[in-house]
């Protein structure tokens, strides 16, 4: 970054320090994480089912509910999105629809998390890496919707691609 200083260079993030100009003139200097970005994908089984992962998250002090996502290791957006669903559900979508992006924590990243559906899928060998402990568990779509209206799932993503579907199929 121009003016700015790398201050740990890990995988996948790497932390800088960088001057920034505010609209008011002011500088500042600002911990910016950057990311190469993600991918997360609503999986539907049928128009009423979907499939959630239940996993093992060392940040969020325990399991969470999410959908099948990933950082984007170079590839376009839909392919890390593909990639993912067969990783971490078993699952290759004969179809993907778009769902947009969204900024996961704007305050201190620039990571952006591309959204799909998927649709039309079939089993494929899941290839979990070592660190990913997860249960893959099909769930009726309206008790999906009712898990992110009770707080059950609060993973942004999800159940913002959650929401973005329901809205996109006109369930909401």
């Amino acid at each position: 970054m121009a003016g700015g200083r790398l201050v740990h260079d890990g995988h996948p993030v790497k932390l800088w320090i960088e001057p920034a100009e505010l609209p008011n003139g002011r500088t500042v200097d600002l911990e910016v994480v950057r990311h190469p970005g993600a991918a997360a994908v609503v999986p539907f089984v049928d128009e009423d089912r979907v499939l959630l992962i239940h996993q093992h998250r060392h940040a969020a002090g325990g399991r969470i509910w999410e959908v099948p996502a990933g950082k984007l290791d170079g590839e376009p957006p839909a392919q890390a999105a593909a990639r993912e669903l067969e990783e971490e559900a078993g699952r290759r979508a004969g179809r993907l629809e778009d769902l947009g992006w969204i900024w996961t924590t704007p305050g201190f990243t620039d990571e952006r998390i591309h959204l799909f559906a998927g649709f039309d899928l079939e089993p494929v060998p899941q290839r979990l890496d070592p660190d990913e402990i997860l249960d893959v568990v099909e769930i009726s779509f309206p008790e999906a919707l009712e898990m992110v209206w009770r707080g059950e799932i609060a993973d942004a993503k999800s159940a913002l691609a959650l929401l973005r579907a329901a809205h996109r199929l006109g369930r909401i």
